[in-house]
């Protein structure tokens, strides 16, 4: 996860404050200065720390006076708050309208990462099944059109740009007035950079901004400028008003957390974060659940709604599914599918960090996706399967030659089909116990009204079917029944607003 390093900090500073028998005065003012330390380091502006500070003591002095108030927890809960309001602007950036052509113009500095950008925002909308286009008005670096037009190839995506035209108006006007007329409805216009804040930049950017008239204006900036990056957002805003921030290279550098709160501070809403140069390491930015994340209490509300964006569309497999893990049926088959939906989510070390417990675990390792590329290489396996090996029919730990060809097959070692076979046996177990305790019968609206009626009785069922090392890794079962309460409360929100179908 970005910012790992702070979100480490911030914990351990919270954390010691949940192991001391009194929370005293002199353990929040020790609490708070090991904060204060941490923002710091990240390049957080000393004012913005010093308020951010005041703001949590006071409160939690406040809420102490409440007769019986958890004080842990008040002071938890207002230091999640003043962090999140420290990173929130109060203002909305441009929402995009399905079925019309939305105009979005990219500025920023030469070399903040604006044209990669660009792709991943494409990247983005199309997943989301949006019309996506791209418009290359950057004349004045060189390699700007090649750039563009191969990331426009990667993810097909319809391209607009001039070798010979040297005026950058034109070219802008005439690729959206091209775009608008076939009605795409994300028309992306990429614009020139500069090495400094030359007033030319301004002049060319005013002038573009006249032609195409924009639906938003997205500023690029780089996150390892830090605290700085303030000035930049306000004199770019001051020459063409900056709808949303987009902060780029929040993984190789300490100065992020300086670069957010910086930005926050101008009054333009951050709307993504970019962590690497894949499409993928692009994802939208909500305070509240940007700092849940960072803090390692996860983000249910955001892995709900990817959820729901990326795997909801096929109404008939989770019946399917239900009907058979009911039954305590739970085969190979079922595991691919699984790991397909699971692989749609983007990369898994950031899923997990969406759920409780796990972030911990997670960003301590290695940045890649280490936990995805193993997925991968297990459904390899599985793809060098018979039918009858899949469905269960035919027990593969007691026919090593099936092993070696599943081996052979899929460019493994037969260690690693093992290990396949072991995680399955595992998820199986625990199907089997759930489905015989009668949980998973009728789907998630009966174990979402056996939690309410008898969460006890849900709690010893949890313990008996997962493994105890799998359970502690989630947090244990009461924070996975949390876990499982929050989704469902979600879910219904969700469905309560889209209305009957």
């Amino acid at each position: 996860m970005v910012l790992g390093e702070l979100g480490s900090k911030l914990t351990a500073a919270l954390n010691k404050m949940q192991s001391v028998t009194v929370v005293s005065e002199e353990v929040i003012d020790r609490m708070l200065g090991e904060v204060a330390r941490a923002l710091l380091e990240a390049d957080v502006n000393v004012k913005i720390v010093g308020e951010l500070r005041s703001a949590i003591k006071a409160r939690a002095n406040l809420e102490e006076e409440a007769a019986g108030t958890n004080r842990r927890k008040s002071i938890q809960r207002a230091f999640v708050d003043e962090l999140s309001g420290m990173l929130d602007p109060g203002s909305k950036a441009y929402e995009m309208k399905k079925g019309k052509s939305n105009v979005v113009m990219f500025v920023g500095l030469q070399g903040a990462g604006k044209t990669t950008t660009i792709a991943k925002f494409a990247h983005y909308y199309q997943r989301k099944g949006w019309k996506c286009s791209m418009v290359c008005a950057d004349t004045f670096r060189a390699g700007a059109y090649d750039q563009l037009r191969q990331n426009a190839t990667k993810l097909r995506c319809p391209f607009y740009g001039s070798f010979s035209e040297a005026d950058p108006v034109k070219i802008a006007e005439e690729g959206v007035a091209q775009f608008r007329k076939d009605k795409y409805e994300v028309i992306i216009v990429d614009t020139s950079g500069r090495h400094r804040q030359e007033s030319a930049l301004f002049e060319e950017m005013q002038e573009i901004r006249e032609a195409i008239s924009p639906d938003e204006v997205v500023f690029v900036l780089d996150a390892t400028q830090g605290q700085s990056v303030g000035d930049q957002a306000k004199a770019f805003h001051e020459a063409v008003e900056i709808g949303s921030v987009v902060v780029t290279k929040l993984d190789g550098h300490a100065k992020g957390g300086g670069a957010l709160s910086a930005v926050a501070a101008t009054g333009a809403p951050v709307v993504f974060l970019g962590s690497g140069e894949h499409f993928d390491d692009f994802e939208p930015f909500n305070p509240r659940s940007f700092v849940s994340r960072l803090l390692g209490m996860g983000d249910m509300r955001g892995l709900v709604e990817q959820i729901k964006d990326t795997v909801g569309g096929d109404k008939n497999q989770p019946d399917h599914l239900v009907e058979k893990f009911a039954k305590g049926v739970f085969t190979l088959r079922d595991m691919y599918e699984q790991f397909e939906n699971v692989m749609k989510l983007g990369p898994l070390n950031k899923v997990m960090a969406m759920i409780p417990g796990i972030p911990q675990l997670v960003s301590s390792g290695s940045p890649d996706d280490d936990g995805g590329n193993r997925l991968r290489r297990f459904m390899y396996m599985m793809d060098s399967m018979t039918d009858d090996e899949l469905d269960g029919r035919v027990d593969l730990d007691k026919a090593p030659s099936r092993l070696d060809r599943v081996a052979r097959g899929s460019g493994t070692h037969p260690m690693e089909v093992h290990m396949l076979l072991r995680c399955h046996k595992q998820f199986e177990r625990v199907v089997s116990k759930m489905g015989k305790s009668g949980l998973m019968k009728y789907g998630d609206a009966n174990m979402a009204k056996q939690m309410q009626r008898n969460p006890n009785n849900v709690m010893q069922q949890l313990h008996k079917a997962m493994d105890p090392r799998m359970l502690q890794q989630m947090g244990g079962a009461q924070n996975l029944m949390n876990m499982m309460k929050e989704m469902s409360k979600l879910e219904g929100d969700a469905n309560k607003l889209a209305g009957p179908s």
